[in-house]
């Protein structure tokens, strides 16, 4: 059975770094292959920006990844991972992001509970086939949220999302103000809370 390991934190908070570390860690401790699923696309100049910083990243790990482009239907990887692999998948909120405004019925709730009931069974369809599947999101409920009636759907479907892959998950962290905090499981936290000290 695979394990699921849930990191969520605010925007430049160091969560995809602490997640490329620990898959890194995991892949090497294990012989695992790594793999990354990259959900994001270059909409803008921001996003393009920070897609080259994951890049960079990445590459002066020293590690070889297999990147994998991915901004929809990732269940439709699912059958190209084994036992032997590693994933990391960033992010769910851009994930949900590209499912969500790929149509223009964001206030049909058919199509929200599709999308959720989707998301929820491309992911199980993920870590079912490998050794670990490590999920990073971003944490966006310390901000008041805006009454504007997309962005409190929006806003309702991330926290179902959250809620929902937190309880499928083995061990689940926070990465708030520079510090670690374990929200559920973790075996590794003591040695995952050194490490990012470090960083």
């Amino acid at each position: 059975m695979a394990q699921i390991i849930f990191i969520s934190g605010g925007v430049r908070s160091g969560k995809s770094q602490l997640a490329e570390k620990l898959a890194i860690d995991r892949a090497h401790y294990h012989g695992k292959q790594l793999h990354y699923i990259a959900t994001a696309q270059p909409s803008d100049k921001e996003m393009v920006l920070r897609i080259k910083h994951h890049q960079k990243h990445r590459q002066e790990s020293g590690k070889k990844w297999m990147i994998w482009e991915q901004p929809r239907n990732v269940h439709q990887l699912a059958t190209h991972y084994s036992s032997n692999d590693i994933i990391l998948l960033d992010c769910l909120t851009t994930l949900l992001n590209n499912e969500f405004f790929y149509e223009n019925r964001w206030s049909d709730y058919e199509f929200q509970q599709q999308i959720f009931k989707n998301l929820v069974q491309g992911i199980k369809e993920l870590s079912s086939k490998v050794d670990t599947l490590i999920l990073v999101s971003n944490e966006i409920f310390h901000d008041v949220i805006s009454d504007e009636p997309l962005v409190l759907v929006y806003g309702k479907m991330l926290g179902r999302l959250h809620q929902k892959i937190v309880a499928l998950a083995d061990e689940a962290y926070l990465v708030d103000a520079g510090c670690l905090i374990q929200m559920k499981g973790g075996e590794e936290y003591e040695r995952l809370n050194g490490r990012w000290n470090s960083l």
